[in-house]
């Protein structure tokens, strides 16, 4: 699998990140066992999880394949925290206190000395950013975090962080971003993707299949056995089954069948394409839909098949965007 750089820094990663979101609720650790192999096989080198991910339970699946599937030292290891569900809602806590007391935590999940890539779950104003950012300094000062990088943070978030973080030496610099891209989710090419080239950090689409709906699978029916039939997933899936996606799919499949490919295929090498982004996050809940997902790495869009995709699911733009 091709090699990528982290944004302007000397970190490699595949152009491909396996994502673990459903480890340790709807994917058990045999199956997770079977994707990180393929992962591994395929020459994936970057995986991603998260504190908060089935209640920690995604990072100890993780943690007891590492030096069995994999050597630890063959993967980039990215893990996010600030975000928990421990009280059955989700909370939000990037405090200094909180974050630091997290990492301790995936640490010992993990079973690891430390993470490569740490970064901040998501924005919170009750928290002075310049305390949630001491935290990501503090972690590569110590030798626990090699790399720190932020999510689901806005344009002017990232610029924020991005900014203070080169304001003074010493500092962690924010390497990437991670937030949601894909055909039926194209947002944050408005003003984030613009910031993060010109503040040098790389991009790592979450949900780049547009939470499954660009499979296919979804256009006469709701599978039993799909994420809209979970209960943990069905409002998460639900929001882009709608007029205007169903069109974007229907584009998608048809390019699919003219190109000999399978739908999944087509929507993923548009967005692992993109300028600036690094490598998009595919997560799955069995190893068989995960192997589809790494056939993508010998396709390549023909042009006229990108501008039409772009066409279709085309956001809508006012000023100062389009001006």
């Amino acid at each position: 699998m091709e090699q990528r750089h982290l944004g302007r820094t000397g970190l490699k990663v595949s152009r491909l990140a396996l994502g673990t979101m459903t480890w340790g609720r709807d994917t058990d650790e045999h199956e997770a066992r079977d994707q990180l192999t393929a992962f591994v096989e395929a020459g994936g080198t970057l995986v991603d999880t998260a504190a908060g991910y089935a209640d920690g339970d995604s990072e100890r699946v993780l943690g007891r394949l590492l030096g069995k599937v994999v050597r630890r030292d063959e993967l980039v290891l990215a893990t996010k925290a600030g975000v928990s569900r421990h009280t059955g809602h989700r909370v939000v806590d990037v405090s200094r206190r909180t974050l630091l007391a997290e990492l301790d935590a995936s640490l010992r999940r993990l079973d690891v000395d430390a993470i490569d890539l740490w970064q901040v779950h998501t924005w919170s104003a009750t928290v002075p950013f310049e305390e949630t950012l001491s935290a990501l300094d503090f972690a590569v000062a110590s030798g626990r975090v090699r790399y720190v990088g932020v999510s689901n943070y806005t344009s002017w978030q990232t610029a924020m962080a991005a900014t203070h973080q080169r304001a003074w030496p010493g500092r962690a610099p924010v390497a990437s971003t991670q937030v949601e891209y894909s055909l039926l989710q194209r947002g944050v090419e408005r003003e984030v993707l613009p910031a993060a080239e010109m503040l040098g950090l790389g991009v790592l689409p979450w949900s780049p299949l547009g939470r499954g709906v660009l499979t296919g699978k979804y256009r006469f029916g709701t599978p039993a056995d799909s994420r809209a039939a979970s209960p943990h997933f069905e409002r998460f899936v639900g929001i882009y089954l709608d007029k205007r996606s169903r069109r974007i799919v229907d584009a998608v499949c048809r390019a699919a069948d003219g190109l000999g490919l399978a739908p999944l295929e087509v929507a993923l090498a548009w967005v692992r394409d993109r300028p600036g982004v690094t490598a998009p996050v595919v997560g799955a809940r069995t190893s068989a839909q995960l192997r589809g997902s790494l056939t993508v790495e010998d396709v390549e869009l023909p042009p006229e098949i990108t501008l039409a995709l772009d066409d279709v699911s085309a956001p809508p733009l006012g000023h100062p965007e389009q001006d």
